[in-house]
């Protein structure tokens, strides 16, 4: 199958278009712009432009049997846009929109569309998100994906076109940033930390098992039209995810107990109340139907994806 990966060059493409290279597909990675010698060897690439800002032709996914749309304006920790709304509509939205009307007219037979938990909302309680969770975006970045979702499918079913949405939680492996690298980095410097009475509840999604799933939802038939929530299967707490880095690290783990309601209180004093919520609360994900549907399963473990984030972390990657 010919494959067009968009936002090749992120931190999710990097490792997509490679791996579905090595699961057979013929690869394409769609950039902004040319680099020189290519984005990748031995896979050809194919400038998009900036997705949202440049309109995108059939002419230039002719020849695509499938895409993989990646590219998004991602969750940023620190806004600077005056409307941050608009500035996601516009690549998240308008930028989808451009693709799949392009795909349609181009004849390609498949869009998979990677899209986000927050679609559902930001925290779970007792009981995990699954698909049949009704969406609940709270914050910009959320409500673009949902938005997405929406246009993708109406457009696709008008168009005869086959579509899949994944919402994966949080994606950790080799280049990971924001709070995932904070905790490495924590871990690394030794520093004690007041997490050890945390008992939440978070899904994580392995870089390597993202792009497994991926190459499930291009070729399984029962795929088409179906939004699956993915997750590696299982869900861990902030201090045992803590424990695992170190251990990946060969570092002493040092938590120690604090209440966590007064975590909550001093960060939202200083201004970082909702990055204290990711890391303090829980948000989990049932992801039963992707592994029921089209029987797929994770092929790499907890620990060892973790190791594998961490190794390239210390290699300076």
């Amino acid at each position: 199958m010919r494959v067009l990966v968009t936002g090749a060059t992120g931190f999710v493409g990097r490792a997509l278009c490679p791996a579905l290279a090595l699961c057979g597909h013929d690869v394409l990675a769609g950039v902004r712009k040319q680099v020189p010698g290519g984005a990748f060897v031995g896979i050809p690439s194919c400038v998009l432009g900036d997705i949202g800002t440049d309109p995108v032709t059939s002419a230039q996914l002719a020849g695509a049997d499938a895409i993989v749309h990646v590219a998004s304006r991602v969750h940023v920790m620190q806004e600077s846009a005056a409307d941050p709304l608009a500035a996601y509509r516009r690549v998240n939205v308008a930028g989808t929109v451009s693709l799949v009307r392009a795909a349609a007219d181009a004849g390609v037979r498949r869009f998979v569309f990677l899209s986000s938990i927050k679609v559902n909302g930001e925290a779970t309680g007792s009981v995990a998100f699954d698909e049949a969770s009704p969406p609940a975006p709270v914050d910009p970045y959320g409500i673009s994906k949902w938005e997405a979702e929406r246009a993708l499918a109406d457009l696709a079913e008008r168009a005869g076109m086959e579509y899949v949405i994944l919402r994966p939680p949080l994606i950790y492996g080799p280049g990971v940033g924001a709070n995932f690298l904070r905790l490495i980095r924590l871990v690394e410097a030794g520093w004690p930390l007041p997490l050890a009475s945390l008992h939440n509840r978070r899904s994580m999604l392995a870089l390597g098992n993202l792009c497994d799933a991926i190459d499930c939802c291009l070729t399984h038939p029962a795929a088409v039209g179906q939004t699956f929530l993915v997750s590696d299967g299982r869900d861990v707490s902030t201090p045992e995810l803590i424990r695992v880095i170190a251990a990946a690290m060969g570092r002493p783990c040092r938590l120690f107990p604090f209440p966590p309601a007064l975590l909550r209180g001093l960060a939202a004093s200083i201004g970082r109340g909702a990055e204290a919520d990711r890391l303090l609360g829980s948000l989990a994900i049932d992801s039963a139907r992707i592994r029921s549907l089209l029987q797929w399963q994770p092929p790499l473990d907890f620990e060892a994806a973790v190791k594998f984030a961490v190794d390239a972390y210390r290699a300076g990657g």
